[in-house]
């Protein structure tokens, strides 16, 4: 079930009528959130709830016994544990294979053969994100930062809590399970800006984001060798502006739907094309990853408290798996490197990058670290080091012309308009639908709704969705 399928403007309104039918009775109404989230997760395939479920009642289990244990060497195994079963996990559904044919084309090199087959599973959906958040539950527990969730019910809707389910934010156990003991409470406030929150995340995908691949990001990368240098530069742009508004549109869904039922999770956004340089970007993109692989990869490796060259090393490593974690596959390997790269770099000429300057010259850092971006979203996007290569061929020929449609560069400039705005400038406006009467609010969403539907029927889903 999708954010913008018809499927789900049924089902959430469900779930928001009996959430508040039961909101004064604190135990049914965390049960009916959790029934809602299996469902919602099994609408794709229910035969993986149970892998759900398992890394759920693994950790919940395992942070009990961290929390009880005053024995360093035991609670190292109970740790331990808790990494290799949920990266186990995540490792045999989604990079078993990748790594197999990797050691196939190695040992093909040297006339061997590989007497192992690819496993033949279907990735879970959502499986990148959860693993994540129920892992970072059992990594604070053993470094005595949070205490365990007692109830089970509660930690089971903590790792499955369906808005943010599939595709982030990683909302973390110190964020979000306070927030179920606490009293609850949802002011209009909440409401109506939850609301508007969704829509703008429903208007970021369904118009922003999918325009822009419908109209001419897809067709290009079909086909790179039928277009000219200047449409694969644009189409790139697109695609730049495409994979933002559908990650960052999820992220607003997300957000909102959680705020309307009273739940405040952090942002994971902050307009990243404003970014001085690839180190201020990772401030602005899927933060609640970067600042994840901060705190439990980066740090622990050392951080920047060694040399030079241990801090570069600690680098690398971090945005490598960061690039392995979005997908079994090479491209998104070397784009974790290419950023590690950039990374480094930055770190190397930070001071400069924290001096007052001029209008003109942070205009210019900031056309410069967008198409550095801009090469790392190549990597991303393509399917193949040809495809790469077929790419890079087009530049080459440095031919001029433009095939791409009208609509293409209308939903290209209303993507930089949306991004660029304010979000004071995105606050007013938000106010002043507030202001409308209440008729004239549900009807005017009761429309968007309609045409977003509409929009959908033959709209790819989240591009996260994948990872």
């Amino acid at each position: 079930m999708n954010f913008n399928a018809p499927e789900f403007a049924l089902f959430f309104p469900v779930v928001l009528l009996v959430y508040a039918a039961l909101f004064k009775r604190e135990r049914p109404r965390e049960l009916w959130l959790l029934a809602a989230s299996y469902f919602f997760y099994m609408s794709w395939n229910w035969k993986y709830a149970g892998l759900l479920l398992l890394s759920t009642a693994i950790d919940f289990f395992l942070g009990q016994r961290l929390h009880d244990s005053h024995d360093p060497a035991q609670r190292k195994r109970l740790a331990t544990i808790s990494v290799v079963v949920n990266l186990g996990l995540l490792g045999v559904f989604k990079y078993f294979n990748f790594f197999l044919d990797v050691a196939r084309d190695s040992l093909q090199l040297f006339g061997r053969e590989l007497p192992f087959q690819p496993l033949d599973v279907l990735l879970p959906v959502g499986i990148s994100f959860y693993t994540f958040q129920s892992l970072s539950y059992t990594i604070d527990i053993y470094r005595r930062e949070i205490a365990p969730e007692k109830d089970f019910a509660r930690f089971a809707l903590f790792v499955s809590f369906f808005p943010q389910l599939v595709a982030g934010p990683i909302v973390r156990a110190v964020d979000f399970l306070p927030q179920l003991h606490g009293e609850r409470r949802i002011s209009s406030e909440d409401f109506r800006e939850g609301l508007f929150r969704i829509f703008r995340g429903l208007f970021k995908k369904v118009v922003l984001a999918d325009l822009l691949a419908n109209f001419g990001v897809d067709a290009v990368f079909a086909s790179p060798a039928s277009y000219s240098s200047l449409d694969l530069y644009l189409a790139l742009c697109g695609y730049a502006f495409q994979i933002y508004n559908d990650f960052s549109g999820y992220s607003d869904v997300a957000i909102g739907a959680s705020r309307m039922m009273g739940f405040k999770f952090p942002e994971n956004f902050n307009r990243p094309y404003l970014a001085q340089n690839v180190r201020e970007f990772w401030t602005r993109w899927h933060i609640s990853l970067s600042t994840w692989l901060r705190d439990y990869l980066y740090i622990p490796l050392g951080g920047n408290r060694g040399a030079k060259g241990r801090t570069s090393f600690n680098l690398m490593a971090t945005m490598l798996l960061g690039g392995l974690w979005h997908g079994a596959a090479m491209n998104f390997v070397l784009w974790g490197a290419y950023h590690g790269a950039w990374l480094m770099f930055a770190r190397s000429a930070d001071r400069h990058s924290r001096e007052q300057v001029g209008a003109g010259l942070l205009l210019w850092r900031r056309l410069v670290c967008f198409h550095v971006v801009l090469g790392g979203w190549l990597l991303f996007r393509v399917t193949s080091l040809e495809h790469l290569g077929e790419y890079l061929q087009g530049f080459a020929r440095f031919s001029a012309g433009t095939q791409l449609s009208a609509g293409y560069f209308a939903a290209l400039a209303l993507a930089l308009v949306a991004h660029f705005s304010s979000q004071a400038q995105i606050e007013r406006f938000g106010q002043r639908i507030a202001a409308l009467p209440a008729p004239l609010q549900g009807a005017l969403y009761a429309g968007l709704v309609l045409v977003f539907c509409a929009l959908t029927l033959q709209a790819p889903a989240f591009i996260y969705f994948q990872f």
